[in-house]
């Protein structure tokens, strides 16, 4: 209870920031001693379902726009052929695997570096997503899909594709708030449908602990993001990436 505990705060702050949830519940795991199981691999999946649920809470009025909701359909649509198709390779191949994270997060904070030193806002950037063409939105959803690597972060591929593609910070930001929604509802549900009967009743206390501390972090850090990214850029988030990549290959791997 005490790991689920942990890793649900670590997941609340880590979901929307450009710096991989998934990668840090990893590596988090890796230091806290948790075993390498089934089990823990579905843990770190499923308990993004509380983190978005803070976005439910938080914007659902967004979702009951309807020219919002058909741009972020269009935009999962991408996300979730290539999230179903590498299901089971990453389930059993990348995720737990450390090396795929350090590599994927020391790349990722890279990127972010260069972008922020090549990219500059444009005066008539995207700055409502219902502007948002159906093209650039299946884009947007392309870019999502590389955060099927362990590591590589959702909220950074989706920021910096929209980034690319001429939309504003904040618009960009609160897209891929919306976007997770259907992204982590439907590799959450496929995970509960394909793993759920292998849990025990410690299992799912254990999932409904994480769960809710994440659901009650991530209110917290989708609000502060927001904050952050009127008057931030996303470099000092790569800076971090590279940093923690490796001290952690430093300290702990070798």
């Amino acid at each position: 209870m005490l790991h689920a505990l942990i890793l649900g705060i670590i997941e609340g702050i880590t979901e929307f920031l450009p710096i991989s949830s998934t990668g840090h519940l990893i590596l988090a795991g890796q230091l806290l001693g948790v075993a390498d199981s089934a089990f823990q691999k579905s843990f770190d999946i499923i308990i993004q379902l509380g983190a978005i649920l803070a976005v439910v809470v938080l914007y659902w009025r967004s979702f009951l726009d309807m020219e919002i909701s058909k741009r972020i359909a269009v935009a999962f649509v991408p996300t979730g052929i290539i999230g179903l198709a590498f299901y089971k390779i990453v389930k059993t191949y990348l995720l737990g695997n450390v090396s795929v994270v350090l590599w994927a997060l020391a790349i990722g904070g890279l990127a972010l570096i260069l972008l922020e030193l090549w990219h500059h806002e444009k005066d008539d950037a995207i700055e409502d997503i219902r502007r948002l063409s159906y093209g650039k939105a299946a884009t947007i959803g392309c870019f999502q899909a590389l955060s099927i690597i362990p590591g590589t972060s959702r909220s950074a591929a989706t920021i910096v594709g929209g980034l690319l593609l001429g939309m504003r910070r904040t618009a960009i930001v609160e897209f891929s708030f919306l976007l997770a929604v259907p992204t982590m509802v439907a590799a959450s549900g496929l995970d509960i449908i394909k793993n759920a009967s292998a849990f025990s009743g410690v299992d799912f206390s254990a999932l409904a602990v994480g769960f809710t501390v994440s659901f009650i972090v991530a209110l917290a850090s989708i609000k502060w993001l927001l904050g952050y990214v009127r008057s931030h850029t996303f470099t000092l988030f790569g800076m971090y990436r590279i940093v923690v990549a490796a001290a952690f290959f430093l300290f702990v791997v070798r």
